[in-house]
């Protein structure tokens, strides 16, 4: 029986960071732990590309547009929606999670989900490097397990 498991180990990747402008104060803060785990992860500062959309919904779209490029490996989606008294945060977080999971399936990029959907300002600060950790490191080293086990099985 054969397992795989990749490791993380960043470095020879090259990686696209698409960030929402929006809620920035939230959002700048997951890129930062993305950031910070990349380059512990042994990624150089050449491999990585940042690119900063409007909004959330605009993520898929810079998204797909990256993967059909070839130029990276794989692509971290960041951003912070927050509910607020119309269901639009509904459709926007519904929207830009199946735009994602269509480009990696479609494209067989790997995209690592860190579009947080919070009810409140203070969840996305917790989540955002207090409390609850940083769901942007978390993305980080999710999207490198990935690369590394497509790599190491002959996935990729």
């Amino acid at each position: 029986m054969d397992t795989y498991q990749g490791t993380l180990q960043a470095e020879g990747f090259k990686i696209g960071i698409v960030l929402s402008r929006f809620n920035q104060f939230i959002s700048e803060r997951l890129l930062e732990g993305a950031l910070d785990a990349l380059y512990r992860l042994g990624a150089k500062k050449d491999d990585i590309s940042i690119f900063k959309v409007p909004g959330s919904f605009e993520i898929p779209l810079v998204a797909k547009k990256i993967a059909l490029a070839k130029k990276v490996d794989g692509i971290i989606a960041l951003g912070t929606l927050i509910r607020g008294d119309t269901p639009h945060f509904d459709f926007l977080g519904a929207e830009v999670t199946k735009g994602l999971a269509q480009i990696s399936m479609e494209d067989g990029v790997p995209i690592s989900y860190g579009v947080l959907t919070v009810d409140t300002i203070e969840q996305g600060i917790e989540r955002a490097g207090s409390k609850s950790g940083n769901k942007g490191t978390d993305s980080a080293f999710a999207l490198i397990e990935t690369l590394n086990l497509l790599r190491e099985s002959g996935l990729d």
